[in-house]
């Protein structure tokens, strides 16, 4: 993205995510904001400020450790809920192997640090660890919903 001033910028940068918004290129989530700063040549301030901006306005919102989404769509549910309900809805067993952190990553459009946060939690669980071959498996299946 051209540098027309320092303080422009982000609001370029606003500008063009809410025609993406506007246009159905940008359904659900946006980019992660490292995509972002690739994407537009800027730094993490210049994206957050872009960010902010439009949040401002109630075209986006932010979900703690899943991302930005257009407003009103989307799944807003922690990162760690939705994996333990692939585990629940996958028809996997025991012993099986999990994700891996690129896959979950490109499943959820989340980074590679919110993955690793959700994989902690579910290894605190105990419903996963690493495997003899290096790979995580399934040690034990979550509870279905409802059960306590």
């Amino acid at each position: 993205m051209p540098q027309a001033s320092p303080r422009g910028t982000y609001l370029q940068i606003s500008e063009s995510l809410r025609q993406k918004i506007e246009t159905g290129k940008i359904r659900e989530a946006l980019p992660s904001e490292a995509e972002l700063m690739r994407t537009y040549g800027v730094g993490r301030s210049t994206v957050g400020r872009a960010l902010k901006a439009l949040k401002a306005d109630g075209v986006i919102d932010s979900v703690q450790g899943a991302g930005w989404y257009v407003a009103g769509t989307g799944d807003r549910r922690p990162l760690v809920e939705r994996v333990t309900d692939l585990l629940r809805d996958q028809a996997v067993a025991v012993g099986d192997a999990f994700p891996s952190e690129n896959e979950l990553c490109d499943r959820f459009g989340v980074s590679r640090t919110a993955v690793r946060s959700a994989i902690a939690q579910l290894e605190g669980q105990g419903l996963i660890a690493m495997g003899a071959n290096r790979r995580r498996e399934v040690r034990a299946l979550p509870p279905e919903q409802g059960d306590s």
